[in-house]
């Protein structure tokens, strides 16, 4: 089978082989000048920002999206093995056996003779192999726990990690009365003026309601893309009915603005 059957479609390979050929020809010399030239690292904006339009479609529960945008997503993990496979690093198929090898060594109840009794047992497994897989047995316990992630993300999974060896607190509870805590302390440094005083206990209230969501179950990048998107219409049914009234944005005042809000919040925005 020729490359150019296997980029048209009509050779015998699975698409997955097919959108390999395409990302190899874009590369290869007379292809695109433009993929050509992509690193790793120049790419790593397009890698993030396809991982959060997936995360958008699923939100929506939109079928079509998803599948486009889990397409582009699929993109991104071919271009860096194509990439990598051009400097004999590695290819598709050490990142499939890789990740197909830890998932047998990671569930030895399935694969193996070990025996759990639930999903909280099958998560605590997982990382005492993952610990041992990576020596980490002299290192500190919450140790390269998420880098690299958005810092909410990376929150919730230090405090989930924690609570697995009892630092937790028994309720929701106490968690509600730490926010409450790390509220009046930044309302303390703003009366004080100490800006690096508020700038710190402003990360500690974050992080603080970080632990509630996690608490909760519910991730807080979700939490905080659904609160985004509700001040994104809100904010649009303002704008559009201030126009109405012939007070368009930039001209009307804050109380104003404040008043049609609270209108398009009682409109259900």
């Amino acid at each position: 089978m020729t490359d150019e059957e296997m980029i048209a479609g009509t050779g015998a390979g699975g698409e997955v082989e097919r959108l390999k050929a395409i990302m190899h020809r874009l590369r290869a010399p007379g292809g695109c000048p433009w993929d050509a030239e992509q690193t790793h690292e120049s790419i790593v904006a397009n890698l993030i920002e396809e991982t959060y339009e997936v995360v958008d479609a699923i939100q929506r529960a939109d079928d079509a999206d998803m599948t486009e945008e889990l397409g582009d997503l699929l993109l991104q993990v071919i271009f860096h093995c194509e990439i990598a496979e051009g400097g004999n690093r590695f290819d598709l198929e050490d990142v499939a056996r890789g990740i197909s090898e830890k998932l047998v060594r990671r569930h030895p109840h399935v694969f193996a003779t070990s025996d759990v009794a639930d999903s909280d047992a099958v998560l605590k497994q997982w990382d005492e192999i993952k610990r041992k897989e990576k020596g980490e047995k002299e290192v500190p316990y919450l140790h390269g726990v998420g880098k690299g992630l958005p810092a909410l993300v990376r929150g919730a999974k230090l405090l989930k990690k924690a609570s697995k060896v009892g630092f937790d607190w028994p309720t929701e509870t106490g968690v509600i009365a730490k926010i409450r805590e790390e509220l009046r302390e930044v309302e303390c440094a703003v009366d004080e003026k100490d800006m690096e005083a508020v700038d710190e206990e402003l990360g500690d209230l974050l992080f603080s309601v970080v632990n509630l969501a996690r608490f909760r179950k519910i991730d807080p990048e979700v939490l905080m893309a659904r609160a985004n998107t509700k001040f994104e219409k809100r904010f649009g049914e303002m704008e559009k009915m201030l126009k109405e009234a012939g007070k368009p944005l930039g001209e009307a005042d804050r109380d104003l603005m404040g008043d049609v809000w609270d209108e398009a919040k009682r409109a259900g925005f």
